[in-house]
């Protein structure tokens, strides 16, 4: 009867696994991928190395090393060099890349979420990987291109689109040695199923009319039809792009830029006055008290304060725009500012890289937040019901529907 062993070879196993350095995980997983890429090689001359064989049809002529990028650290991986012809191991590796791709999707990601080159470098440092430069942290970036690429380019068959917001972020550009404004042109609309969605994304040397005009007129080659009401600010050149590339379309001054507007010409003392006063109007339960209370208002500004009141009444068309529509939309599509929120959440990714070093890099980054934005929108519940949309849509092309109202519809909360 033989002697039972006195060691278990699994539990012994677990249990230096369990405590191991991460030199000793380097150490394993590197003789591992040695020992695989030597099989591989003796496969591929027909012998093993060293063997004297009638079979054999190549010889080995040495290693070249490579370093790889692992989740362990960084390996030294010595791949058999042949006589004639070449071996690489692409199950490992990926030519002219020096990075597992687990790796690669971990620092895309980072970079993503907006953690900068240099904390980056301080992370990778920790897992034991060695000489990655910003350059290199660029280049895993760079994995992006291809889904931003499809995500900018998609086909836009989801509408009709019966709302659209639009506007400009402006962001910072290294280009011939020098640092340029430039400008994101960014679109996000509302589409037949009441979910939102980031329709377009564009690159701009000034927020012109010729910039604008070539986004909207490649959001329509791609598919985008039913816009019955755009939203943004008081740009020349972006109102005559809505009105050149979406005829039809009704146009509906953002209420936050036009604050700003406002705030402009207002006394500093006096703004916390005026913007109450300017909030009384959209507060209004139905659009006769809304128009009413804009005279009040104006009636109000018109003796303390006569620039501030010329100013709101030249602006009255552009911002009561939306009293076409049922009242159940007012507070859901124009008071929650997604556009501005969505800028925000931009602003808060961007600006750790402050000046991007090409507009590639810009339109990496924005674009991934946009698809990022994009994907949580499309799981959410819908940002507007249908039925609401229904009757949207009947009052665009009849506004005296507006005034059949009905108090039995609540909209879809915001997600």
């Amino acid at each position: 009867m033989a002697a039972s062993a006195s060691i278990d070879p699994a539990r012994f196993l677990h249990e230096h696994l369990a405590q191991a350095s991460p030199d000793l995980l380097r150490s394993l997983l590197t003789t591992m991928i040695d020992t695989l890429m030597s099989a591989e090689a003796d496969a591929v001359c027909g012998a093993a190395h060293g063997e004297r064989s009638e079979a054999r049809v190549n010889q080995r002529n040495g290693y070249r090393h490579r370093d790889f990028d692992t989740r362990a650290g960084t390996l030294d991986v010595a791949i058999p060099k042949l006589r004639s012809g070449s071996y690489f191991p692409d199950w490992l590796l990926e030519r002219r890349r020096r990075a597992e791709a687990a790796l690669t999707s971990v620092v895309a990601t980072c970079y993503l979420l907006g953690v900068s080159t240099r904390r980056m470098e301080k992370l990778v440092e920790s897992l034991g990987i060695t000489r990655l430069s910003k350059s290199q942290v660029s280049a895993m970036a760079q994995d992006l291109d291809e889904q931003v690429a499809a995500f900018r380019t998609r086909p836009l068959d989801a509408g009709p689109y019966t709302f659209l917001a639009a506007d400009a972020l402006v962001l910072k550009v290294r280009e011939a040695g020098r640092v340029v404004n430039v400008h994101a042109l960014i679109a996000v609309g509302v589409n037949a199923d009441g979910h939102r969605e980031l329709l377009g994304l564009q690159v701009s040397s000034a927020e012109d009319g010729a910039g604008w005009l070539a986004f909207f007129r490649d959001l329509v080659a791609r598919g985008l039809s039913g816009v019955g009401l755009v939203t943004s600010d008081a740009h020349r050149g972006l109102v005559e792009a809505i009105g050149a590339t979406l005829p039809g379309a009704a146009w509906q001054r953002c209420r936050t830029h036009y604050a700003a507007n406002l705030m402009a010409v207002t006394p500093k003392s006096s703004w916390p006055w005026v913007k109450t006063l300017l909030h009384s109007v959209y507060d209004q339960p139905d659009a006769e008290s809304v128009h009413a209370q804009f005279d009040r208002v104006l009636d109000a500004l018109e003796t303390k304060l006569p620039q501030v009141a010329a100013h709101l009444d030249a602006a009255r068309a552009d911002v009561l725009a939306f009293t076409i529509f049922p009242r159940e939309l007012w507070r859901q599509v124009w008071s929650n500012n997604p556009q501005e929120r969505l800028n925000r959440e931009i602003r808060r990714r961007t600006d750790v890289v402050g000046i991007f070093p090409d507009r590639d890099a810009l339109i990496r980054l924005v674009g991934a937040v946009l698809a990022e934005q994009h994907d949580e929108w499309t799981e959410a519940r819908r940002y507007l019901g249908l039925e609401l949309l229904a009757r949207a849509r009947a009052c665009i092309a009849d506004p005296d529907t507006a005034e059949e109202t009905s108090t039995d519809i609540v909209p879809a909360l915001s997600a």
